[in-house]
């Protein structure tokens, strides 16, 4: 099911962006092969493999890349892909022998998708990093927190996953497009910096513009504005509103009962402090939910999946017990599956070797030698 049934994909195992991007093309229905190591590689969080959810709907396949047959059976596998995405260190894959240039000669209609915090060139190039160290190079950082604080962490939503899992995914996606009128096959050159750097093009344009001053806590969308915020509730719960226009702004001050105003200043953010205060959460949902006043209650993660919206849309589901985010974007036509549990490394190399065509007893021979693995209970001979 889904719109992208029928592709197949294999993924070099990493963190953040690279599992991120993968799970998009899984839920929205392509064939993705995790690659995964034989032996736990510290990656991540150490925990059950049911709540690595990045990991979802699709098999994990152990290989050991370090042993020649190892990178034989990842080419094969590669030459049967429409697309490949990494997201290694510049010059790892070619250290393995599966660099761009091997993998294309072997599968010229390949998409080749590289996942970098610097990029593959560049002085930063070869240098560690996370999240943070990109967007702070791209003055989104910078941007980010109220007036007279330190910039703030927006968690690692807007380089890991914004700037890096889906710029990978919609530059592999036009890819494969472009692949199928042409093809040929190429690179994707995806680096968080700079997909961080192009979610910040309206801000850019802003500030040439003289309307976006650096100074952060002073424009209209970083709690500049007293009516673009989140107010304290009686019940010390918080609420969010963002009438900017002044046909909203209107719906705002006369469901709160107070006289309207053009005005933003520390005067209107006191006056609203000290209203929203006097109800809680709940009473203000009443009152504001479902308005032109551009309201919602800040929800926690406990709380999200049980709003009546969310419930109504299924914006969230249960796999295995897990509560998660669904699959995303909808589609009229191909709507994607439910997502399936992640997956051990190596629970499913017998079966998703198999779905790609490689004959069981050559599968046992690998698994003999060590190639590749699989959990220790399903090595145990059934009686």
């Amino acid at each position: 099911m889904g719109p992208l049934a029928g592709f197949r994909m294999v993924e070099f195992v990493g963190i953040g962006p690279t599992p991120m991007a993968s799970m998009l093309f899984a839920d929205l229905g392509a064939s993705v092969m995790r690659i995964d190591r034989l032996t736990p590689s510290g990656l991540g969080v150490d925990m059950p493999s049911r709540f690595a959810v990045l990991e979802r709907s699709r098999p994990s396949v152990a290989i050991d890349m370090k042993h020649p047959e190892g990178v034989a059976l990842a080419l094969e596998l590669i030459g049967k892909a429409d697309a490949l995405i990494e997201g290694f260190r510049p010059g790892t894959m070619e250290r393995l022998g599966l660099g761009p240039d091997v993998a294309l000669k072997r599968n010229p209609r390949l998409v080749y998708g590289r996942m970098t915090g610097w990029g593959q060139t560049g002085p930063l190039s070869q240098a560690a990093g996370h999240d943070l160290n990109y967007l702070a190079l791209t003055g989104a950082l910078a941007a980010i927190g109220r007036k007279g604080s330190k910039p703030t962490p927006p968690l690692n939503l807007a380089a890991d996953f914004g700037g890096g899992a889906l710029y990978l995914a919609f530059g592999v996606a036009c890819a494969m497009l472009e692949a199928q009128r042409s093809g040929r096959g190429q690179v994707v050159d995806a680096a968080m910096t700079e997909g961080a750097a192009s979610l910040m093009t309206m801000f850019y344009g802003l500030f040439a513009a003289g309307l976006q001053r650096l100074e952060r806590g002073t424009n209209l969308l970083d709690t500049g504005s007293a009516i673009y915020d989140t107010y304290e509730c009686a019940d010390g719960r918080f609420i969010s509103v963002a009438a900017i226009e002044l046909k909203f702004r209107k719906v705002l001050f006369e469901r709160l009962g107070l006289p309207y105003t053009t005005d933003d200043g520390p005067d209107v953010s006191a006056t609203l402090e000290k209203l929203f205060k006097t109800r809680s959460r709940d009473e203000w949902c009443t009152v504001l939910e479902g308005t032109d006043a551009c309201f919602a209650p800040v929800l926690t993660m406990d709380e999200a999946p049980h709003h009546p919206h969310n419930v109504a849309r299924g914006t969230f589901v249960e796999v295995d017990g897990v509560m998660q985010p669904g699959p995303a974007p909808r589609f009229s036509r191909t709507p994607s599956a439910v997502p399936t549990p992640p997956q051990a490394a190596g629970e499913g190399t017998r079966s998703a070797l198999a779905a790609w065509g490689i004959p069981s007893e050559r599968i046992g021979t690998l698994l003999a030698a060590g190639v590749v693995g699989e959990p220790a209970a399903q090595n145990v001979p059934a009686e």
